[in-house]
């Protein structure tokens, strides 16, 4: 049986689903416009039609920003204190400005990740079945 006959999308590799998401593209077609805004998606596909309604990513792509950002920030400093021991001033000017910058930078992709991610594995929110 083939793909086509069971109903069935057919199999899109997982680093095409992957950059889809980085880039900010339609999980289904991999060519429209993911977002309305910086955050905000947009209603629909312009180029398949998809409704995006499905989509929601909650709070995982912040829960993975700031784990990621938190080590990347804390690890720098920290070799950058034990090689160069530059004044305090400085660690506070350079890591703060990249512990507000990196998160900005990251948020959109990985909302854009976790929301393909969602369509290609058909994930939706769990339901209690009576009788089972």
């Amino acid at each position: 049986m083939n793909e086509e006959s069971t109903g069935q999308a057919p199999h899109v590799p997982l680093g095409t689903t992957i950059w889809s998401g980085l880039i900010g593209r339609c999980p289904a077609c991999h060519q429209g416009k993911l977002y309305d805004g910086y955050l905000t998606l947009a209603p629909c596909c312009e180029i398949c039609g998809l409704d995006y309604d499905f989509a929601d990513s909650g709070d995982g792509p912040a829960v993975f920003v700031i784990l990621i950002t938190g080590f990347i920030v804390v690890g720098a400093a920290l070799l950058v204190e034990v090689f160069y021991q530059p004044p305090y001033w400085l660690h506070a000017l350079v890591w703060g400005a990249l512990a507000l910058i990196l998160p900005l930078l990251l948020l959109r992709s990985f909302k854009g990740v976790l929301i393909a991610l969602q369509f290609r594995h058909k994930a939706e929110e769990g339901k209690l079945v009576a009788g089972k």
